[in-house]
């Protein structure tokens, strides 16, 4: 990956200005990327209303459809209900600002992003979250235990990559990439993702698939960080998590599975703001 994602005076570690953040226009855009656009800045309200925000950090990024070498992420410094459609950041695989020009993003999101985009084939929607839960199951020894009623859909879905710092190093791409899977040796890359001491992560073929994976994955963490002062759990057998491993592909196979819950958490969303769509 390129450095200059990671050299300050492209990629500055400041505030955007809100107000005068320079915004792209609809006409700029071809129909398919001002959608996308809309359906990111949707999704980034969408982590507001649920609580997965984290100030001004972490990453939703979304690949341009029209432009498969693009993908599209929030401007370092504005809130996640700032994001619009109009000021959200293009880059390229390699990290550097595609548009607006002056806009400032976060190295250490654009670079795990765009080694998922890039390294995981069919990768076109990656979500990371530092949640409390999340960030409790991955700093524990034991990792996500799959005893719960969500968890248990994840079996054998879920890959854990080891905490080597903020993630601002290209060279950890690759690494983070072999840990997900690449499909190279028969096995599916898994689409959930605990980055230990870390946080959640998931990607997908699609936005709504995306943030289902990530849910579930959410979900699972809560439970079992609720539960962790009740003692041992229910075990699940293996037999019973291996069929719910091949139930959740049937069911996660098709690539729009989850727009439904989306759609009904966009709806949400807009009683409370439409300003996303601008």
């Amino acid at each position: 990956m390129s450095t200059a994602v990671h050299d300050r005076t492209q990629t500055p570690f400041a505030t955007a200005p809100t107000g005068a953040a320079t915004a792209v226009a609809r006409d700029r855009c071809s129909p398919a990327e001002w959608a996308a656009r809309q359906q990111l800045a949707a999704c980034y309200r969408v982590f507001h209303l649920l609580g997965w925000t984290e100030l001004i950090y972490n990453h939703i990024s979304l690949r341009v459809p029209d432009s498969p070498d693009h993908l599209l992420l929030n401007r370092f410094g504005l809130h996640y209900t700032e994001v619009k459609a109009s000021n959200l950041v293009k880059v390229d695989l390699q990290g550097r600002i595609v548009e607006p020009a002056d806009a400032p993003v976060n190295a250490a999101g654009v670079a795990p992003h765009c080694a998922i985009h890039a390294g995981v084939p069919n990768a076109h929607c990656v979500m990371h979250t530092h949640t409390t839960a999340g960030m409790a199951v991955a700093s524990s020894r034991a990792g996500l235990t799959h005893d719960n009623f969500y968890a248990a859909q994840l079996w054998g879905r879920v890959a854990y990559h080891d905490f080597e710092g903020i993630t601002v190093r290209g060279e950890e791409g690759p690494r983070l990439v072999a840990d997900i899977g690449t499909g190279s040796d028969g096995r599916p890359p898994k689409p959930a993702v605990i980055l230990r001491n870390h946080g959640l992560l998931a990607w997908g073929p699609a936005l709504p698939v995306t943030f289902y994976t990530l849910w579930i994955l959410q979900r699972s963490c809560e439970i079992q960080l609720a539960g962790a002062p009740l003692g041992a759990t229910v075990p699940i057998s293996d037999a019973i998590r291996l069929s719910c491993q091949d139930d959740a592909k049937k069911v996660n196979a098709e690539p729009e599975f989850g727009s439904d819950t989306f759609a009904a958490m966009v709806r949400l969303v807009d009683r409370v703001d439409t300003s996303w769509r601008d």
